[in-house]
């Protein structure tokens, strides 16, 4: 804000010579003469910069302290208005893009999303456009409580939205809806059987009888608690075996990567530039398909702006960087390191909805032309899940 105001005021960017400069600098305090950008040239000359009035102002005082005042470089609407008077053409062109500015900032050309976590950016600006509101679309005339309803309606993914315009942004703030977690139906014949080998280390039944103990290894499919109590004097009664069953279970992941990789090498590059005018592409370069050769496509946007105010103008570069293909070795601490990862995310993906890895050990063996990396992990985990009792009907 600083900025747009000193230059619409206009300023100069002085030199101050003097045997005493301080009493310049305590002259500028005195008479409240704002000035910034001091820089000391030695010790008796610096550079400044005043505004327009404040520069005449220490024009006419300098006399009286024996120093100059030496302008360098003038800048700022009015000595840019004063130049642009003598030239029509560009005084015209001046006045058109101002009113193109004004104009301009009652449209929307730049969309914000907020608060979007699962769903893209891409799937609420597909909806917004449907419904009418998109890059060049008029501001005013946005109704956010309609917009609103007829957007939710469409992403059912999302239980609030709004849009806020300023100027020529518009700022989407969104909520997403929470999943309803899965209920457990408590009256539903079931058994808790063991989803996975481990050894028992905490068993805690809420109904239905235990059928292990802690310390007992199990098997995939054992029945953990049962929900078929037998009673004295009445026989079998079935029930709902609910409760929760924590365990030590082991994990063995493998992964197999090849030694000999394909390994890029580059051999010259092309680079075309283009203008987006709101939804218009205007393209500065020929034709851009390119057939039977291998690249990689860089693309860059810049968005352009006017004294903070965004234009509907972005400068895109395209670079394809062209390459061919040749057998090479791999580096196998590269690839041991490259297998862990891809391991551990998988081991973390199957553990963490259940428990926690409490140890792991990665180990790598090249084997026939692969690199084989196993993955062993300790863990301490849930492993009880209902199977339902079907029962045998006469």
């Amino acid at each position: 804000m600083s900025r747009a105001v000193n230059y619409l005021r206009g300023q100069v960017l002085v030199r101050v010579e003097s045997a005493f400069p301080e009493r310049v600098l305590n002259l500028c305090a005195a008479r409240d003469l704002g000035f910034w950008d001091l820089q000391w040239e030695s010790e008796t000359a610096f550079t400044c910069r005043l505004s327009r009035a404040d520069f005449r102002e220490l024009r006419r005082a300098a006399g009286k302290l024996e120093c100059s005042v030496t302008p360098l470089r003038r800048s700022g609407a009015p000595y840019t208005l004063r130049r642009l008077l003598s030239r029509p053409a560009l005084a015209a062109g001046a006045v058109a893009v101002g009113l193109w500015l004004v104009l301009g900032s009652f449209f929307i050309w730049e969309f914000t999303i907020e608060g979007n976590e699962t769903l893209p950016d891409e799937v609420i600006l597909r909806a917004l456009e449907e419904q009418g509101v998109g890059i060049g679309s008029f501001g005013l005339s946005l109704d956010g409580e309609d917009l609103r309803n007829r957007i939710l309606l469409e992403l059912p993914e999302l239980v609030w939205l709004t849009v806020n315009v300023s100027g020529c942004r518009a700022s989407v703030q969104v909520r997403e809806r929470v999943p309803v977690p899965e209920t457990v139906d408590r009256k539903a014949l079931s058994n808790l059987v063991a989803r996975r080998a481990g050894l028992v280390l905490e068993i805690h039944a809420f109904s239905g009888v235990k059928c292990v103990v802690e310390g007992m290894s199990v098997e995939e499919g054992q029945i953990l608690i049962s929900g078929v109590e037998d009673t004295e004097n009445f026989g079998a009664r079935t029930t709902a075996g609910l409760g929760e069953v924590k365990g030590r279970t082991w994990h063995t992941l493998t992964a197999k990567l090849p030694l000999t990789v394909q390994k890029k090498v580059y051999a010259g590059e092309k680079t075309g530039y283009s203008l987006i005018f709101g939804k218009k592409r205007v393209k500065f370069f020929g034709n851009s398909s390119i057939e039977g050769r291998n690249y990689d496509k860089i693309t860059k946007r810049m968005k352009l702006s006017f004294l903070g105010v965004p234009l509907p103008v972005t400068v895109e570069q395209e670079k394809w960087q062209f390459f061919e293909t040749q057998p090479a070795a791999a580096d196998p601490a590269a690839l041991e390191e490259l297998g862990r990862a891809v391991l551990e995310d998988r081991l973390h993906r199957e553990v963490e909805p259940y428990g926690t890895v409490s140890s792991s050990l990665c180990t790598a063996k090249a084997r026939s032309g692969t690199l084989e990396v196993t993955l062993r992990a300790e863990c301490e985990e849930s492993i009880g899940e209902l199977a339902p009792i079907l029962l045998e009907t006469p």
